[in-house]
């Protein structure tokens, strides 16, 4: 099925409308849409094809960068969504493997080594060349905050989350041996982690045109949470509730993405984190209209195709898919429409259009 709306010509963004619907204070007549990352990859064909724009890529200098991101923004916009997001972290050195990938642009893809860690000992965690989250530069981001479409907002957080980073500084077979071995040898390293993004919080949380935090901590899988629920409430927890407090100091939603079932903490995350949405779902672990079904009327509940369809799925499979979630969801409000997870390097453009066209056929778009 041939695309209906995309591109849109001249898209009329309102990101104010899009928080009221996050917070639940209204509910849009029209299908606001979320996403957590798109890969260079999808977006290429999508900046050529579609918007008939020159690709650049990002090398050292500041003029390819500024392409590079007016094609970004151009991305979001014209695809209808109300803001632009990406992500920057700080630097934590870990060990890690490579492999080949020829869906990646570099043709590889690299991973975190899960069997051995960079910091297993205490003599090894004095001597980590721990960040400096005042270094970072935030260029990227100033960009796009100071050339943001009337209408739209951005949205942003710490490229990993606290519990990521210290899953892949220590190894999860290595966190998995501390927390019983040497507990305080985890929290140290918790501690000083996510005493470095709430560091750069500060930064991030004053940027012009900020709308949302939408952080990533993935703390489940298939079945369960990755580490116990009680030590997530003891030593992660924590750290979310404050960076959501920070964020809600400024006025501004804190939304959590994190893959996996946990719904054995999302009592936690909702009523002392305090997040006001979940982004990430699975139809094999729990789909979205369950979510929320359950918690719909406490967070927003954002995303939801999975990206399993989205990758082997035809189009019109897609194009289903969204009806039923839409329907299922929208009317309550509390709700936008993207992927389950991210629209990765081997999500075929096609799909990840056929997501968006049919949710803007919905809108009456």
């Amino acid at each position: 099925m041939p695309l209906q709306h995309l591109p849109l010509v001249d898209p009329t963004p309102d990101v104010a409308g899009f928080i009221t619907q996050v917070r639940g204070e209204r509910v849009l007549s029209r299908v606001p849409f979320i996403e957590y990352i798109v890969d260079d990859v999808v977006q290429k064909p999508i900046v050529t094809d579609l918007l008939g724009r020159e690709w650049v890529s990002p090398a050292g200098d500041r003029e390819s960068w500024e392409a590079y991101l007016d094609n970004f923004i151009a991305v979001w916009r014209h695809l209808g969504y109300d803001i632009v997001r990406m992500e920057i972290g700080l630097p934590f050195p870990r060990k890690g493997l490579t492999g080949d990938d020829p869906t990646m642009a570099a043709g590889q893809r690299s991973w975190v080594d899960q069997h051995e860690g960079t910091i297993i000992t205490w003599d090894q965690f004095e001597r980590y060349p721990w960040p400096d989250p005042g270094a970072v530069s935030l260029w990227a981001l100033e960009y796009i905050c100071e050339n943001l479409p009337e209408g739209m907002g951005f949205v942003t957080c710490h490229g990993g989350g606290v519990y990521e980073h210290v899953s892949s500084l220590l190894s999860y077979e290595q966190l998995a041996y501390l927390l019983v071995d040497d507990p305080d040898l985890v929290r140290a390293v918790t501690d000083r982690v996510g005493e470095l993004i709430a560091t750069y919080y500060e930064r991030i949380l004053a940027l012009p045109g900020l709308a949302m935090v939408l952080q990533g901590d993935d703390m489940g899988f298939r079945t369960g949470t990755l580490i116990s629920p009680r030590s997530l409430r003891e030593l992660i927890l924590p750290w979310h509730k404050k960076l959501a407090a920070m964020t809600h100091a400024k006025g501004i939603p804190y939304c959590l993405h994190s893959c996996g079932q946990i719904s054995e903490i999302m009592p936690d995350l909702i009523s002392d984190v305090g997040i006001d949405g979940k982004h990430s779902y699975e139809d094999a672990i729990q789909p979205i209209e369950q979510t929320h079904e359950c918690w719909g009327e406490e967070i927003a509940c954002l995303g939801g195709v999975d990206v399993d369809l989205l990758t082997r799925g035809s189009e019109d499979q897609v194009r289903t898919r969204v009806r039923q979630i839409v329907e299922a969801c929208a009317p309550r409000g509390r709700f936008a429409l993207g992927s389950g997870n991210s629209i990765a390097s081997y999500v075929p453009a096609e799909s990840y259009l056929a997501m968006l066209d049919q949710g803007l056929s919905m809108s009456g778009g």
